[in-house]
């Protein structure tokens, strides 16, 4: 996600039940908060001899200097003495961290023409520290601490709460910040990656990011979530209102929130191929050209947003998921996934548009893990939302061609940018609402013009398109896009051919259950997928059952529903056209009622019966 708009889409926000204690406890305002921790300090330090000392940890493009300026002005007039100590100094140099990561930002214009892909780093911030500067950092802290002196001392930026050094802190914070709020403080040079002094240039910047910074910062984050190490959670999209809440309120934020069908708040992403339905459909401002992509549940790039009282807490997603995993996703989910939420959600748009997506592929299983570190393969599928006079899904090649002779013409475009007859060589499917189809890694495919296609792929941590014909065209900074045959001959699956593709991957829809007015029905699913894609068909209610695995709803076709517990009636969440909503895998019980004035179709997506067998994921 290089390029979100930076549109706020305010109809996604969950309102779960919480007590006036919680609501009342948190402090908004960057100057209340600054006070708030300094009363506090104060406090400890009336209690103690020698220092008190914080730490203020938190994401990537996290903004603590604020903060500590105006703890240190209150503090300062109490005639206090107070150190400010920004963890950054006890990094190793740009040149030496350079060096450390450069196997993972591999640097070969023949297999990546612009250096988009890199192999996720696997080390921690031990890795990235001088040892020298460190034990010169803890010996200042382990002194100051065993001193008669009374002292207060920060630790601030990303690293600052490590394992070695926490027990040495009387109170953690945790500035967190939303994916898409990190990328455009990227974009605005608001932030260097760890360890430079001034900023790279912006792709090269998110890239490291995507492949490093943003690892390290995201399994410190885990790790202070998992031992309950946070003290108080800060929320700091909006740097002036920043809202600090105490470990206990937000555990009884996000344990609330868990209880309830969930909303994540949508990314929006302009593209040289975007269409105009949802723009249109969701109200999108004039100056957002097109919505290409609409991020509505892509794991580790959306936020979720929780009313508590008069003001909104905006988190990571992936903040809620390291949180509430278990209740979320059920205990073999994270099990099997690390942890990860496994299955993602996008609009793809080209709803009266200019042209098809990107012909195009993506990686395997053991191509993934051996060249990006990633957890596994690259799957996706397509379900047709909408379309207008033309719609096609292009899907495996043709029966009758050689894939070899689309090889060497993709590669020759590719060097001499020459025009291929790329309808020679694909299979299509008429798209029309409804239609499923199912995109093992490695399959060759593009959604035509003309259609919005719900896009549910499998999970990875970066992105592997790789695009083998995109019609000559240059992207919206009107530098030719980028083409990836040498990735993509090495995972192309040449055998997938008409036959083939309507044997295993348009399926013919099954029932799997019905009553009076209602049916679930099976609309895709294959051995080379772990996940189940299904739809429910409905006039008035239908119910179902979670049994340990979380569900994702999506309503398209019809006005609103109503999803909620059967259990505990209050836990419900009312769903509108295209929302893509989470029924948590410990609700069990749920029925969806039809709020609105015609017949409702939801698309349901689940894992798989048996997704816990690794076999899934070795094709």
């Amino acid at each position: 996600m290089f390029n979100p708009h930076p549109y706020d889409d305010p109809t996604a926000v969950n309102k779960p039940e919480l007590s006036d204690k919680t609501i009342h406890s948190i402090i908004t305002g960057i100057k209340q908060s600054a006070s708030y921790i300094s009363n506090l300090l104060q406090k400890k330090l009336n209690g103690k001899s020698g220092a008190v000392v914080i730490a203020l940890d938190g994401y990537i493009g996290a903004e603590w200097e604020q903060t500590v300026n105006l703890i240190s002005q209150e503090l300062k007039l109490q005639r206090l003495k107070i150190t400010a100590i920004d963890f950054a100094d006890v990094y190793k140099s740009s040149a030496e961290l350079d060096k450390l990561f450069a196997e993972y930002l591999e640097e070969n214009l023949e297999k990546d023409p612009v250096l988009l892909f890199g192999k996720l780093f696997k080390g921690d911030f031990e890795d990235i520290i001088d040892n020298r500067k460190y034990k010169l950092l803890k010996k200042r802290i382990t002194e100051a601490i065993e001193g008669q002196e009374k002292e207060v001392i920060i630790v601030y930026g990303c690293g600052a709460a490590i394992k070695s050094l926490r027990s040495l802190y009387d109170f953690v914070f945790y500035f967190d910040v939303t994916p898409k709020e990190v990328i455009l403080r990227a974009k605005k040079g608001k932030f260097a990656n760890l360890g430079d002094t001034i900023a790279r240039p912006v792709k090269t910047m998110l890239r490291r990011c995507y492949y490093v910074d943003f690892e390290l910062a995201g399994h410190l984050r885990w790790d202070m979530i998992e031992n309950d190490e946070i003290d108080y959670y800060v929320a700091s999209n909006d740097p002036d209102n920043i809202q600090l809440i105490p470990k206990e309120s937000f555990s009884d934020i996000t344990s609330a929130l868990v209880r309830y069908p969930l909303r994540c708040k949508p990314v929006y992403i302009e593209g040289v191929w975007g269409g105009h339905y949802m723009k249109s459909l969701r109200n999108l401002p004039d100056n957002m050209r097109n919505a290409a992509w609409v991020f509505d549940l892509i794991p580790l790039e959306v936020s979720i947003v929780v009313e508590a009282g008069s003001q909104l807490i905006e988190m990571p997603y992936f903040t809620f998921v390291q949180k509430e995993g278990t209740q979320l996703m059920g205990q073999d989910c994270v099990d099997k996934f690390g942890g990860y939420f496994p299955i993602r959600f996008n609009y793809d748009d080209s709803y009266h548009s200019s042209g098809n997506m990107s012909v195009q592929l993506h990686s395997s299983h053991q191509y993934n893990i051996e060249n990006y570190g990633e957890h596994g393969r690259q799957d996706e599928s397509y379900y047709v939302i909408a379309t207008g006079h033309g719609a096609k899904t292009y899907l495996g090649f043709n029966e009758d061609v050689n894939p070899d002779e689309f090889i060497r013409e993709a590669k020759k475009s590719e060097k001499e940018f020459t025009p291929i007859d790329y309808q020679k060589y694909i299979n299509h499917v008429q798209s029309m609402p409804g239609t499923q189809v199912m995109i093992p890694a490695g399959t060759i495919h593009s959604s035509g013009r003309n259609q919005v296609v719900l896009e549910i792929g499998s999970l990875t941590v970066g992105s592997y398109t790789y695009k083998m014909y995109d019609y000559l065209r240059a992207d919206l900074d009107g530098k030719p896009r980028p083409i990836h045959t040498y990735h993509g001959e090495r995972e192309l699956r040449k055998e997938r051919k008409t036959n083939w593709v309507k044997e295993n991957l348009v399926q013919t829809p099954w029932l799997v259950r019905s009553g009076e007015g209602w049916a679930e029905y099976i609309v895709g699913e294959h051995d080379l997928l772990y996940f189940s894609l299904r739809r429910f068909e409905f006039e008035n209610e239908i119910r179902d059952n979670t049994n340990g695995k979380f569900h994702v709803l999506t309503l398209v076709d019809g006005e609103k529903v109503l999803i909620q517990s059967v259990d505990n009636p209050e836990h419900c969440y009312t769903s509108n056209y295209l929302d893509v909503v989470v029924v948590p895998a410990n609700m069990g019980s749920y029925v969806v009622k039809n709020i609105g004035n015609q017949p409702v179709c939801i698309h349901k997506t689940m894992l798989k019966d048996g997704f816990t067998n690794e076999e899934l994921f070795i094709h």
